[in-house]
């Protein structure tokens, strides 16, 4: 269900920001491991189960969308097109958490040269590894977070939804 306050969204978006910022701990963690490939099947592993978390929060899983009544729908829809988001309201493939990783590309090639140096890269591989999952994770964020704030406000502009099984409309 999409938040349907200004204040509910802010709760969900701190909420997330949290979860990130665990998730990007275990992939810090994980940068560690001196075994070549570990952290970036960590790193892969993690987002494809932090984004759609993260959309699920925010109401924008497709299973959630499929929900909405038709005007609720175009909303969201028109909402991600503004924002241009590649996750957002999507099905999570391996391919598309790959795409998303390749934007923080330099951070993760660097990672993965400095673990190989003796403790100092090692720190460095974890601190590059926590930096690029926070970016990545927290885009993903940001991005629902306008999404559904547009929607809010836009949706304060329709007249109530006819279906009363669909989610009201919300106020602005």
């Amino acid at each position: 269900m999409l938040p349907m306050t200004l204040e509910e969204l802010e709760s969900v978006r701190k909420n997330c920001r949290k979860l990130v910022t665990r998730r990007a701990a275990i992939s810090g963690a994980a940068s560690v491991v001196p075994i070549p490939g570990v952290d970036i099947a960590a790193d892969v592993s993690l987002l494809a189960n932090l984004l759609p978390e993260i959309n699920e929060r925010f109401g924008l899983s497709p299973a959630q969308m499929e929900e909405y009544n038709p005007q609720m729908k175009m909303l969201v829809a028109n909402g991600i097109l503004q924002i241009g988001s590649r996750a957002a309201g999507k099905w999570i493939t391996k391919e598309l958490v790959i795409q998303l990783l390749k934007k923080v590309g330099v951070r993760i090639t660097a990672k993965q040269a400095a673990k190989y140096l003796p403790l100092i890269g090692q720190a460095t591989a974890a601190a590059l590894g926590f930096g690029a999952m926070k970016i990545v994770g927290n885009q993903m964020v940001d991005d629902c977070y306008r999404i559904v704030k547009n929607t809010i406000e836009e949706s304060g502009k329709l007249p109530p939804p006819d279906d009363r099984s669909a989610p009201p409309s919300l106020p602005s």
